[in-house]
């Protein structure tokens, strides 16, 4: 039966036949359709990552412009995106297979207008209370909760032989939007980049201006036409289609909370290091200007994920993922010898700066790593814990369960960007430094590489990958 693609009342296509693992069809059609569908998904990602994350650069501008508020209170407005993007990534991890993936793209990405506007309208006022801004800061999760969903729809569209990588991109170059963020605001909140109906400048104490407004207002139009283009130019995928009834059977799957323990190691420690970075530094080393090199960290942890995708398919998942919590290990311990001390008031900020890069780089190769074993583990845990399937019934399920642990997983690791924020607030709080909060990772890492080793990696492991 060849592929067809059936318009349907809202001139998308319903795919009706997808077979990603039948070669011919997949040289024939499936690759041609699976690789629109990434490119389209790809910038609608990089668009919600930036909203998500364009706190952690605002906060470091609101004082400047007349919003005298604690460095705690600053911390939560960085750390709360993160909070509520996790907890709607629980509920976006089960969206496409309800709505399909490609209205659910261009809705999710639609819905980022709010906190964008938001943020471009509240910041021209100094009147604007507290309270708004961590209304505006929650919403902004929206951008959070996209990543759960985008990355269940592109599961569905490759074969096992390609998914890691396909995931990889559509993640590592998603994932490329916090770094596009805090590049790209920095430079438009100096220009009224929307002349007049972009509103007014705020004045600066020294004679300068800022357009604060920007960082908000800058995303409005890419929002707009990445909606359209996922709404005419993606698809639906008739064989995804399930009810949240039957993607819950992944609660009962003990692999599903073992990955998101690894998963939060890893994409938790790359979206909170990206929320936290920015203020961390500002906090560290007062006489450096951070937002030259902010953008720098999220750049090199999204490419080394784009860039690193196929070697997690060449040498396995799960051995990559064991290295790669030892060498963070190693890189939390270096970043924590350059941090100011009793015996080094000023601390090293190259050494300080070096070392982030290298965790930011290992957070990328984790995050390939750990989401190509998601796939692997369910192609042999599925039939061994429902042997009564078909072979066609038993590759729908495994894909089934794969695509919503992906989600799901990815829900839970996100919280990492509110938690890291706020840890190092109460550790600089508690403390007057941001080291216990370290080491709590780096002891964390330590668990993390155990239990990879313990089920994944080792000689005789439950379910190598």
């Amino acid at each position: 039966m060849a592929n067809t693609a059936t318009p349907t009342a809202n001139s998308g296509y319903l795919l009706t036949d997808w077979r990603p693992e039948d070669p011919q069809f997949w040289e024939s059609e499936g690759k041609r359709i699976a690789t629109r569908n990434l490119w389209i998904s790809i910038p609608n990602l990089l668009l919600a990552f930036s909203v998500w994350m364009v706190w952690s650069v605002v906060v470091a501008k609101m004082p400047a412009i007349g919003f005298d508020f604690s460095v705690g209170e600053r911390f939560w407005l960085a750390a709360l995106p993160g909070l509520s993007g996790a907890t709607l990534r629980i509920f976006y991890s089960f969206m496409v297979p309800i709505f399909g993936g490609r209205k659910w793209t261009a809705i999710s990405t639609a819905s980022l207008l709010l906190p964008a506007l938001g943020i471009g309208f509240a910041v021209q006022s100094p009147d604007t209370s507290y309270v708004t801004f961590l209304i505006l800061a929650l919403m902004c999760g929206f951008g959070g909760g996209n990543f759960a969903s985008s990355m269940a729809n592109i599961a569905y569209f490759y074969p096992k032989k390609s998914k890691g990588n396909a995931l990889a991109l559509n993640a590592g170059l998603g994932n490329l939007g916090v770094s596009v963020m805090q590049f790209l605001v920095p430079v438009v909140i100096t220009m009224g980049v929307f002349g007049a109906i972009g509103g007014e400048p705020q004045q600066l104490t020294d004679g300068g201006q800022l357009f604060i407004q920007n960082a908000g207002f800058i995303w409005v139009p890419f929002l707009v036409v990445s909606s359209i283009a996922a709404w005419f130019g993606m698809n639906d995928i008739a064989d995804a289609k399930s009810s949240f009834s039957d993607q819950s059977v992944i609660f009962s799957r003990k692999h599903n909370w073992i990955m998101c323990v690894l998963y939060t190691g890893t994409f938790g420690s790359f979206i909170g290091y990206a929320a936290g970075f920015p203020l961390l530094m500002r906090t560290q080393f007062p006489e450096v200007d951070v937002l030259k090199y902010a953008f720098l960290g999220p750049l090199v942890g999204a490419l080394s994920r784009a860039a690193t995708g196929w070697i997690s398919d060449k040498f396995g998942g799960g051995r990559v993922t064991v290295w790669t919590f030892l060498a963070m290990i190693i890189a939390v311990f270096g970043v924590l010898q350059f941090l100011p001390s009793e015996a080094s008031p000023d601390g090293n900020f190259w050494g300080f700066f070096a070392c982030f890069m290298a965790l930011f780089f290992l957070t990328g190769v984790g995050n390939a790593s750990t989401f190509q074993m998601i796939p692997s583990i369910m192609k042999q845990e599925v039939p061994r814990l429902m042997p009564n399937l078909d072979a066609g019934a038993l590759q729908k399920q495994t894909e089934m369960e794969s695509a919503a642990i992906i989600a799901f997983t990815s829900a839970i690791a996100a919280y990492g960007a509110f938690f890291i924020p706020k840890l190092y607030g109460t550790s600089i709080a508690m403390t007057g430094a941001p080291n216990g909060a370290l080491w709590a990772f780096l002891c964390f890492y330590a668990v993390c590489a155990v239990i990879c080793w313990i089920f994944y990696s080792r000689k005789s492991a439950p379910v190598p990958c």
